[in-house]
C-alpha cells in the first residue's frame, strides 16, 4: 500500500475516533503519515516542482513549428492612386489630343481611369505564418536543460522539506514519550515519599526519628508534586504541538504508542556505512544542479555570438488585392522563406554576459566545495554525538541498577535503625535522578541517531 493511501486511511480512522470521544493511540509512522499529508509548506513545495515540470515542458515546446494568425482593418481618407491627377486629365481627355475616327478615346481613357483606381480607403488583410526554428546557436537546447535542472531542484527542495517535517515530528515525538516517562517516574517518586513518610512518622513515635526528619520529607514530597505538575503541563504542551503537526484538533486526547512501552528499551544504532554517503544529501544535489544551470548559461551566452536560422511559411490575402490587378474581393497567395540573422557588432555585450556567465560557474563550484567542508564536518559530529550518546545509554544503565540496588539497602538500614532519614532521602534523590537520565538518555541516543540519519540525507 502506498503512502497517499495509508495516509487518507489514517486520517480517518484518527478522525472517527476524535469525533467520538475516544482516546486514539497512533504510532510514530502514522505521526509521520499525518504530518506529511498536513503540512502546508510541503505542499507547496510540491506545488512548486509541478510550476517547475510544466516549465520544463514549455521550455520544449520551442523546438516545434509556431503557427500564428494575423488579421488588420485599415480605414484611410484617401486611396493610393497609380496615377497623378495631370495624367488622369490627360487620359479622360486623350480623343482631344489625338483624333481617330470611330475610335471613342476620350470614353477608353475614362475607363482606364476607373481600372487603374485602388480604391485602398477602406483596406483588409489576414495572414497565417508558420516559424520553425533550425539552428539558434544551441540556446534552445540549453534552456530545456535548464528548465529541466530546475525541476530536479523543485523536487529536491520537496525532499529538503520532508525530511525537515520527518526531524521534527520524530523530535516532538520522542519528547512527548520522554514526558510521559518521567511523569510516570515522578509519580513513582511521589509514592515513594509517601511510602518513607508514612515510615518516618512511626519512627517519631517510636522515638527513633526526630520531627525534623519529618519535615525534611515532607518537603521532598512538596518539591515533588511541584516538579510533577511542571512535567505535565510541558507534557500537554507537546501533545498540542504533535495535534498541530498531524492536522488535528488541539483538544484531541492524543495517546502514542511508545508511551505505553515499560521502560526505555535499547535503541541499534543505524548502519550508515562511511562517511561519503553524505555527498546525496537534497541540499548538495541543488547545488550540483545550479552548477549545471549556471553552465547552460554560458552555452546561452556564446549563442549569441552565432548565427541563428529559421524556416518561415504562411499564407496571406487582402482586400483589395492586387494578384489580379485591382479587385475589390479577397485574394492572397502562400509563401515560403528561410530567416537568417548574424550578430556583427555590439560592442563587446556578448563577450561580457559569457565572461559574467563563467564567473557565476566558478562561484557555485567554490560555493559547493565550502558547503561539502561543513557537512563533512556536520556528519562527524553527529557521528560522535551518536557514539556518546549510546555510551550515555549503557552508563545510565548500570547507574540504575546501581541507584536502585541503594535505594533498596537504605530503606532496609532504615527499618533496621542504621542509618538516619536523611541517608534514605539522597538515595530516594540518587535513584530519581537515575532513572531520569536513563529516560532521557534513551531519547537522546534514538535522537542522535535520527540527527545522523538526517547529516547523511538517509531519512525518508
Amino acid at each position: 500500500m502506498n503512502r497517499s493511501i495509508t495516509t487518507f486511511l489514517t486520517s480517518l480512522l484518527i478522525s472517527s475516533f476524535a469525533c467520538m470521544g475516544e482516546t486514539r493511540t497512533i504510532s510514530l509512522e502514522e505521526c509521520r503519515d499525518l504530518a506529511i499529508n498536513n503540512n502546508k509548506e510541503l505542499r507547496m513545495a510540491h506545488m512548486r516542482q509541478q510550476g517547475a515540470h510544466y516549465q520544463r515542458k514549455a521550455a520544449f515546446t520551442k523546438y516545434l513549428p509556431k503557427i500564428s494568425a494575423t488579421g488588420m482593418y485599415m480605414r484611410t481618407g484617401d486611396e493610393i492612386s497609380l496615377l497623378s491627377d495631370e495624367q488622369k486629365n490627360s487620359l479622360s481627355h486623350l480623343g482631344d489630343m489625338v483624333q481617330i475616327p470611330g475610335l471613342p478615346l476620350n470614353a477608353l481613357g475614362e475607363k482606364l481611369n476607373d481600372a487603374l483606381r485602388t480604391d485602398t480607403r477602406n483596406m483588409t488583410a489576414a495572414a497565417i505564418m508558420l516559424t520553425q526554428p533550425i539552428y539558434m546557436g544551441g540556446k534552445i537546447r540549453a534552456y530545456n536543460k535548464i528548465t529541466s535542472y530546475a525541476e530536479q531542484i523543485a523536487g529536491d527542495q520537496a525532499d529538503l522539506q520532508l525530511q525537515d517535517l520527518i526531524v521534527e515530528v520524530d523530535e516532538t515525538y520522542w519528547k512527548i514519550v520522554e514526558l510521559h516517562s518521567k511523569k510516570e517516574l515522578a509519580e513513582g517518586y511521589i509514592k515513594l515519599i509517601q511510602t518513607l513518610d508514612s515510615d518516618v512518622t512511626q519512627l517519631i513515635h517510636e522515638g527513633f526519628a526526630t520531627k525534623a526528619d519529618g519535615l525534611s520529607v515532607k518537603v521532598k514530597l512538596n518539591e515533588a508534586k511541584v516538579t510533577l505538575i511542571q512535567v505535565d503541563n510541558g507534557l500537554s504542551i507537546m501533545r498540542m504541538l504533535m495535534c498541530q503537526l498531524c492536522g488535528l484538533d488541539m483538544n484531541t486526547d492524543l495517546r502514542l504508542a511508545d508511551e505505553n512501552t515499560t521502560g526505555p528499551s535499547y535503541v541499534l544504532m543505524p548502519d550508515c556505512g562511511n562517511l561519503n554517503e553524505w555527498h546525496g544529501r537534497p541540499e548538495l544535489r541543488m547545488l550540483e544542479k545550479s552548477i549545471k544551470i549556471n553552465e547552460e548559461k554560458v552555452k546561452i551566452a556564446r549563442s549569441e555570438f552565432l548565427p541563428s536560422v529559421a524556416l518561415t511559411g504562411g499564407y496571406m490575402l487582402s482586400n483589395p488585392s492586387v494578384f489580379n490587378g485591382f479587385e475589390k474581393k479577397f485574394n492572397g497567395t502562400w509563401n515560403v522563406g528561410v530567416a537568417v540573422n548574424i550578430p556583427i557588432l555590439t560592442w563587446g555585450e556578448r563577450s561580457y554576459k559569457a565572461k559574467e556567465a563563467k564567473t557565476n560557474v566558478m562561484i557555485s563550484r567554490l560555493h559547493i566545495e565550502e558547503i561539502e567542508e561543513k557537512i563533512e564536518l556536520q556528519v562527524s559530529q553527529c557521528r560522535q554525538k551518536a557514539t556518546e550518546a549510546h555510551e550515555r545509554y549503557v552508563a545510565a544503565i548500570g547507574n540504575r541498577e546501581e541507584a536502585d540496588e541503594n535505594l533498596r539497602c537504605a530503606n532496609y538500614r532504615l527499618k533496621e535503625g542504621i542509618i538516619p532519614v536523611s541517608n534514605v532521602i539522597e538515595a530516594q534523590t540518587a535513584w530519581l535522578s537515575a532513572h531520569s537520565d536513563l529516560i532521557s538518555a534513551s531519547v537522546d541516543e534514538r535522537l542522535a541517531s535520527l540527527y545522523l540519519l538526517k547529516s547523511l540525507g538517509l531519512i525518508k
